[in-house]
């Protein structure tokens, strides 16, 4: 089993945690305050395992065209949550989390546009199946 594999499959197990855990934690409370303090718990873990890592080429490589696409992307991230907490506060885990697993298919065609990335046949289909998987579980029969 490749080691991204294992990367990714731990991702998606923290990630179902997340949409468990948060449910619970916005039930009487702002979704934006819960993102406020979802996230700077992730600030703190995120700045101690990099400083504990990091090595002193790695800050070389900081150039602006880097500090902009991650700038950028923080930004989609936080847009991204505090849309998902707004969701989570107004609607059930079980629409609202495989909704937002749309963005799998959303960055598979994205990654064709904007990278360049080609897409198999049977990572096609797969793209179309998760977007009929959420059809058929949010879409009122």
């Amino acid at each position: 089993m490749n080691n991204w594999f294992i990367w990714a499959l731990l991702s998606a197990v923290f990630a179902a945690l997340t949409a468990i855990l948060a449910k619970v934690g916005v039930t009487d409370v702002n979704p934006n305050l819960a993102t406020a303090i979802r996230t700077s718990v992730i600030l703190v873990i995120t700045w101690a395992l990099a400083f504990a890592t990091i090595g002193k080429a790695d800050w070389s490589a900081l150039t602006s065209r880097v500090w902009i696409f991650l700038a950028a992307s923080g930004l989609m991230t936080g847009l991204s949550w505090l849309c998902y907490f707004r969701a989570l506060k107004l609607g059930d885990v079980h629409k609202v989390a495989p909704v937002d697993k749309l963005s799998v298919a959303i960055a598979i065609i994205l990654a064709v546009i904007f990278l360049g990335e080609r897409v198999k046949t049977q990572e096609a289909i797969g793209a179309a199946l998760i977007v009929l998987g959420v059809v058929v579980m949010v879409i009122k029969l």
